[in-house]
């Protein structure tokens, strides 16, 4: 086996011709253009590397000692249907052709080809496996869809760094029972995280009692919390948290003198507070500061942690699936598009719409539904000019001078675009893998 040279991008191709030096020019003319190849000159030895996890596309000669390649074409197909095969041959005629795309191969080069055919040929190809294999990750998410009652566990999920970190600090947090806050923009799921602290507590197996404080008017907001007086007196949300947890959001609508109140009751109840705010609350009374100024759990918003989406989306489209009596339809294209390129400002409560919308069949009529009102043409096109750079950068591999060409930008102003909206492209490159040089 021959593999060639480590650059990250858009493969990765496996090459299966017994011409080194065909090989090499074709390997070199991929990887200019940014694929990861690996090269085999041995059907039976490329087989062996495949599996149904294959991430790319196959470009296969049709003559060949040994296993031929329509013998291998067979073993493939066996292997993965769904596995883009691109023939290449210099005996090729038309019978060869049909008979290749009747039986499933995806195209078909007669020698000598024009690259730029070929490399079109393997971008479609890419595209195309890219959706199977996400289409294959929606269904087996489906598969193993937690029911509805966990589904707070959700704001929890995904492989980011920082949910690692967040779930590591939940763990170590355990049954320390210790006031807390959340810091999250809305729609990130702060009710999920903190209905999940709860449940990692050893209050577990009391209430958990959520105030939205932001939906109270503040006249209303002591009678909530504290009920009414006397014998026949409403019980207040602090006492029917009592030996459990008092979890509310939006603390920073809270009125001074009810967190006042607030402070001085908790002091003498056997309640844990969770609070949850968009950002550091400054105008809390100080002693409501220093309560809930000890742990401080920060929830990232969708758009900084982009790799967790397609894994979101498939959990959240499984769930709306099972709620809606529904079948889990496959991802086009389209949708696959937009959930690489949207900005989700409406963080997960945004995408759980959106999800609902894909199972009803209803993700490609038009314009965002959940796009927000009275958004500015200004901000409407920043983000449409944001998409299509992440997405332009999702099918590049991240490589800057693919983009450049791809957008028909300088690079000076591709780098000054990509600053603006804070997009990093070191997110959006593979890793490639090294190889011994050609001989």
């Amino acid at each position: 086996m021959t593999s060639t040279a480590p650059n990250p991008g858009l493969g990765p191709i496996m090459l299966v011709d017994d011409d080194p030096d065909l090989s090499a020019a074709l390997a070199a003319s991929l990887e200019l253009a940014g694929h990861q190849v690996i090269a085999h000159q041995d059907a039976a030895a490329a087989l062996a590397g495949l599996d149904r996890r294959f991430p790319g596309v196959i470009i296969s000669d049709l003559r060949m000692p040994g296993l031929d390649g329509w013998q291998f074409f067979a073993a493939v197909q066996a292997l993965d249907a769904d596995l883009p095969i691109i023939f290449i041959t210099g005996h090729g005629n038309i019978d060869e052709a049909v008979s290749a795309l009747k039986t499933g191969a995806y195209d078909f080069l007669a020698k000598p080809f024009d690259p730029d055919r070929l490399l079109a040929s393997v971008a479609r190809a890419l595209e195309k496996r890219r959706l199977v294999l996400d289409n294959r990750r929606l269904a087996a998410i489906a598969a193993n869809a937690a029911p509805d009652p966990l589904a707070h566990l959700l704001a929890l999920a995904g492989d980011d760094p920082a949910m690692l970190a967040l779930r590591d600090r939940l763990t170590a947090l355990g049954d320390a029972d210790i006031d807390l806050l959340i810091l999250a923009e809305p729609g990130c799921g702060r009710d999920r995280v903190a209905r999940a602290v709860h449940d990692r507590s050893r209050r577990r197996a009391r209430a958990f009692v959520a105030v939205n404080c932001a939906a109270i008017p503040a006249e209303a907001q002591g009678l909530e919390l504290f009920g009414q007086p006397g014998p026949r007196g409403a019980r207040g949300r602090l006492a029917q948290a009592e030996a459990g947890s008092l979890f509310l959001d939006n603390v920073d609508a809270l009125a001074p003198a009810v967190q006042l109140r607030l402070v001085a009751a908790l002091d003498t109840a056997d309640v844990r507070l969770i609070a949850a705010a968009t950002a550091w609350p400054d105008q809390l009374q100080p002693d409501l500061q220093i309560r809930l100024g000890g742990v401080r759990l920060a929830i990232p918003p969708l758009r900084q942690r982009r790799d967790d989406v397609l894994m979101l989306f498939g959990q959240q489209a499984a769930q709306a699936a099972q709620r809606l009596g529904q079948p889990l339809p496959p991802i086009s294209a389209s949708v696959r598009a937009h959930l690489i390129a949207h900005d989700w400002p409406g963080n997960l409560a945004e995408l759980d719409n959106y999800a609902r919308r894909f199972v009803l069949g209803l993700a490609d009529d038009g314009p965002d539904l959940a796009e927000a009102p009275g958004t500015s043409l200004a901000e409407r096109l920043a983000r449409i000019e944001a998409g299509l750079l992440r997405e332009a950068l999702e099918r590049h591999g991240g490589r800057i001078e693919a983009v450049t060409a791809a957008l028909s930008l300088p690079r000076k102003t591709l780098y000054d675009k990509l600053a603006r909206h804070g997009i990093d492209p070191r997110r959006y490159r593979r890793p490639g893998t090294s190889r011994p040089p050609l001989p």
